[in-house]
Parts: structure tokens; sequence; C-alpha cells
């Protein structure tokens, strides 16, 4: 659906939606590729294509990276694509002087086995990092409502 920026935060944009609706799109929702600094993607005003991928609580959550096409990715997942056709390594002509290959890289050594601790400890991690980011989305997310209601 066609959207409009409303605002724009450190962790994601608010986008005006038909009906006089409100959505959001998290950062990691606008590019494919890793997004930093959301301002250099979006500007409140803009005009924008969005995808409802959520809702949670009378929440609208948005994307608009899924509605890009995805680069063609490789090297285990990696992408290798710059933006402006640049490479990783500074280099920008397509051709191929030196061959990227996996049979000239060294061999990678096995990991050791992880412990049952150390295994706990990474979810764990990767729990508290998903709870704190849904909580700082949630209280942006009720400010923000807030203060639109109190304008008028």
């Amino acid at each position: 659906m066609e959207g409009k920026v409303k605002s724009i935060t450190n962790f994601g944009a608010f986008i005006s939606l038909p009906d006089n609706k409100t959505g959001m799109v998290h950062i990691s929702e606008v590019a494919n590729a890793y997004v930093n600094d959301i301002r250099q993607h979006l500007t409140e005003g803009q005009d924008v294509k969005v995808m409802v991928i959520g809702l949670d609580n009378n929440k609208i959550n948005l994307s608009i990276k899924r509605l890009e096409p995805r680069a063609p990715r490789d090297n285990g997942g990696r992408s290798n694509h710059r933006a402006g056709g640049q490479r990783r390594d500074g280099g920008s002509a397509p051709g191929r002087e030196q061959s990227y290959g996996r049979s000239q890289r060294a061999p990678i050594q096995p990991a050791a086995p992880k412990t049952a601790d150390q295994l706990f400890e990474e979810k764990l991690k990767a729990f508290m990092t998903e709870s704190d980011s849904k909580l700082s989305s949630i209280k942006a997310y009720s400010d923000h409502r807030g203060r639109s209601r109190r304008r008028g």
C-alpha cells in the first residue's frame, strides 16, 4: 500500500496510511542492506510503498525492503555487492582479474563443540537483545501515539 513518512526516529519511521491509520517501519525493514542511519534512506513527507507484515495489539508493523528485489547472495550468505557496484576490496570493475572461489581459501578448521553453558548464554543473549528491541519499539510507538492524540 501507499503511505507517507510522518516522522523518523533512530529505530524506524512512522508512516501515515489510508483511513487515518499509522504504522511503523523498523530500521531493519527499510532496505535489504544494513541501515546505520535511517535518514539516509527516508525523509519526512516522502511517499513510500509499504507492506503490512504484522498486526500486534492494534499496532501495524510495516516493511519497505520486502517489496524490493533481493540482491544476489553468495559467499556463504554474505553479499559482495555494495551500492554503486563497489566491492568490499574497493574495486568496481565487474571483470575478474583474480578468482575468489572457495578453492583458493585456506581450509576452515571446524569449531570446537560448544558447552551447554555456552549455548545457554548465546540463547539468553539473543533473547535479551530481541526483548530490549521490542520494548523500545513499544515504548516509542506508545509515546508517539500519545503525542499525536494531544495535538487535536
